[in-house]
This record gives structure tokens, sequence and C-alpha cells, in this order.
């Protein structure tokens, strides 16, 4: 009788001990050291003025590209400014990734994610929220949730404010809709980005772009210190007027390309251009 109690006692306490799901997710959380063998010209050194080939822009934000000074950089209210989230693993991009857990059911909530280029920190609600109307706050990182596709985590992110496509002058509106893919592979991880822009994209722009895991890895701060570079008049914004830019063809003539062919747009990123 008393065997026939213990190994019951034994069988409830094996049933109230939660048991790891057998669809759970995939674990993202760990120090992500980049790889830059994607894009590298792009990521590292950056694109050239007049490098807009391959980019489904249309000519709102071509116009925009063309009147873009890289002396804006110096500026004091751009100095410090951090990456948007849909640039900011394009970069410098170390990364952390941790989960915040509800302490009474142990879900997650969110998924954070640190980068080290300017401390760039988002958040990543996975409760179910729904993301705020139209005229709620812009950010740089936005307002982001994601959703478990079986082990891929598919985020979407509203409200961001207006960034750029690349550091060469493309723009990227305040109503862009970013999505992306976080994928892992055992110790790396894949990123895929999709931004929707009606502003000034004619078609969704893709990019992709991977990390290693790196336990050793150790992200500093980011120390930023605003300074007077080039002395300006007050109200100055670098900047081109409209076909005044003189280094618009540069990139074109070096490579030896056609002007039309750099100056981007959704026809430039088939083969069929060339023909």
């Amino acid at each position: 009788m008393l065997g026939q109690k213990l190994l019951k006692n034994l069988l409830l306490m094996l049933i109230a001990v939660p048991v790891g799901n057998i669809n759970a997710e995939i674990d993202l959380t760990g120090e992500w050291a980049p790889r830059y063998h994607e894009d590298l010209p792009e990521r590292i050194p950056g694109p050239s003025i007049g490098e807009f080939h391959g980019i489904p822009i249309n000519e709102a934000a071509r116009i925009r590209g063309e009147s873009w000074d890289s002396s804006i950089l110096s500026v004091p209210e751009h100095q410090c400014k951090p990456h948007p989230a849909d640039y900011a693993t394009r970069g410098p991009s170390h990364m952390r990734i941790w989960k915040t857990l509800d302490r009474a059911s142990q879900q997650v909530t969110a998924i954070r994610l640190h980068i080290s280029w300017s401390a760039s920190e988002r958040t990543i609600w996975m409760d179910g929220r729904e993301h705020p109307p139209d005229y709620g706050a812009h950010s740089w990182h936005g307002f982001s949730t994601g959703i478990w596709e079986g082990d891929q985590l598919t985020v979407t992110t509203t409200h961001l404010k207006q960034g750029w496509l690349r550091r060469n002058g493309l723009p990227r509106s305040e109503k862009a809709i970013l999505r992306e893919h976080f994928i892992r592979h055992g110790n790396y991880l894949t990123h895929i980005s999709i931004i929707e822009d009606d502003v000034f994209l004619t078609e969704p722009f893709i990019r992709s772009q991977n990390w290693v895991l790196e336990p050793f890895q150790q992200i500093g701060p980011y120390l930023c210190e605003i300074a007077v570079e080039v002395d300006r008049p007050q109200g100055i914004v670098p900047h081109y007027l409209f076909d005044q830019n003189p280094f618009l063809n540069e990139y074109a003539t070096r490579h030896g390309i056609p002007i039309e062919a750099a100056m981007g747009g959704a026809e430039t990123m088939y083969p069929g251009f060339i023909e």
C-alpha cells in the first residue's frame, strides 16, 4: 500500500514538472560577431556618391541622393546620431541578444538587441501586443513585434524616424515598414531585412547579413563627443542644389558603367538592364 502511494506521488510530481516544448523556439541569445563577406565595400568603406545601382529607388529618392553632401556628417546635430534599426545591422554591428521573461509564467515577453555602433538597443515585443496608431511616436528603432515561424524569428517594425537606405544620401521615409527574419544555423546567425517604403521605393529592398557566435566578445561603451569640426555660419546645412553636384558622375566614370545604370531604380537590379 505504501509503495502504491509513493508511486502515485512520484507520478503526480512528474506531471507537475514542466517539460520542454518539442516545438520550442530556437535560442538566439548570446554574443554575435559580424561577418562582412557580403557587401564589404558598401558596409565598411561605404558607397560612393552617385552609387545607386541595384536599389529600387524612385525619382524622389534619386533627387535626394543627388543633393547629398557628405560634409553634413560633420554638423554637430549629426555627429552622434544613431543608426536606425534598418541600418544598424549594416555597419559595425557586434551584437548582443538576450530575452526578457515574465517571472510568473516564464514566457518570453521580449527579445532585446544591443549593437555596438552608437550603442543601439532595440526591443522586439513577443507578447502579442498591437502596434501603435500611425500618429504614435517615432524613434530610431521604431516599434517591433515578433512571432516565431518554425525556428525562424520574424519581426515587423513600424514607427521609424526618417533614415537612410545607404550612407550616400539615399533616404528612407518614416512611413516605411521593416520586416526581418532571424535564422540560426548552429553558431551562425543570418538576418534578412526587407524594407517597404511607398515614399522612396518602387519595390521592396532586401538585404542580408551574417554573424558568428563569439562567447568571448565584450562590447565596450560607445563614446561620442560632439565638437565643432568645421566652422560654418549658423544655419548652414551642407547640400547641393538639383543637378549641381560636381561629384555625381565620378563613380560611373571610374568603373566604366553607364551613368543611367549608376542612378539606380528597380530596373537596374535585373540582368536584362544591360541588354
